[in-house]
């Protein structure tokens, strides 16, 4: 089922969660590894699942799982085996699971907003890579690789059963297709798109934001289409790119606008305010929102607020 179609048709805007990494870097957790956030998976679950939870409270509708930098391949290199590789992957989403079903318990919380849903996160290439390439598309990999690479993981989330997938942060058309191929083999699955963009109309590789709405239009499995992980200020030139070709829901959730240094993996400059953003976000057509890398609940409360708005008319 498209849960997306679904809940735009009773909503005006679905509100995402914000930053995960660095949320719990935050909260104290040490992230600088080479499995970023998804070294939480097994040295503090307890913290991925609270986070989750606290950005439902937020006010997001759809909260997506730690498992963007999660792969069996780099699980292994921690010294796990493949079998609990396996399960750490599946439990990223049973960690948002139950932060949502619990959060959901108290009927006080379904006033004016739909259940929350479970979106699966398949992070790039490039964030198994480690070494920024999500951000320039620089891949040395064909096509059928990029496929291969993420099949396994894609299955194994596809399993976990989450309300859809979040392929995100991807700096090529090429990985678009790639995980499309291995998206098709599980009909009843649904996902959004999301590209790692570079201006206000191309992605990090460089291929123009519009040859990639056309594609995607195409797609039944495909429920959104948009970018992440984008400085603030190319977000509604990419929008209304995007909106020329195709009729999919549009779905941004970019940076706060600092710069990240990928080989001393640190953040520089100073944070755009996102809530002045929100509103020109939405009038160019987007219609999920919600916040990447230094966004914060408080960020993501700004955008339910918003969305309070639009329902009040």
């Amino acid at each position: 089922m498209d849960t997306i179609a679904r809940d735009l048709a009773n909503h005006p805007l679905l509100v995402l969660d914000g930053a995960f990494g660095t949320e719990i870097a935050r909260r104290g957790f040490d992230t600088n590894d080479a499995l970023w956030s998804a070294k939480a998976l097994f040295e503090k679950p307890e913290l991925v699942e609270a986070v989750h939870r606290d950005y439902y409270e937020a006010g997001a509708d759809i909260s997506t799982s730690a498992s963007y930098q999660a792969t069996i391949e780099g699980f292994e290199k921690k010294g796990f085996s493949r079998d609990q590789a396996k399960e750490l992957i599946t439990r990223s989403v049973r960690l948002v699971q139950r932060a949502r079903d619990a959060f959901w318990q108290q009927a006080a919380r379904r006033r004016d907003r739909p259940q929350p849903l479970v979106a699966a996160s398949v992070g790039p290439y490039g964030a198994y890579l480690a070494d920024g390439s999500e951000y320039r598309g620089d891949y040395k990999a064909s096509r059928a690789e990029l496929a291969d690479f993420h099949a396994e993981r894609l299955a194994l989330l596809c399993a976990a059963q989450p309300d859809l997938l979040a392929c995100e942060t991807l700096p090529l058309l090429d990985e678009a297709r790639a995980i499309l191929t291995d998206l098709r083999r599980h009909p009843d699955t649904t996902a959004w798109i999301s590209f790692s963009c570079r201006d206000d109309a191309h992605t990090c590789g460089g291929d123009a934001i519009a040859d990639c709405a056309r594609l995607l239009d195409k797609e039944p499995q495909v429920a959104a289409v948009g970018v992440n992980c984008t400085t603030p200020q190319h977000v509604a030139g990419l929008i209304r790119q995007i909106r020329q070709h195709t009729a999919k829901p549009i779905v941004v959730y970019p940076n706060t606008g600092e710069t990240y240094d990928a080989v001393t993996k640190t953040w520089h400059g100073s944070p755009t305010p996102y809530r002045d953003f929100v509103r020109t976000w939405y009038a160019a057509g987007a219609r999920l929102i919600g916040g990447c890398c230094r966004t914060t609940p408080d960020d993501i409360r700004s955008i339910a607020a918003f969305r309070a708005e639009l329902q009040r008319g």
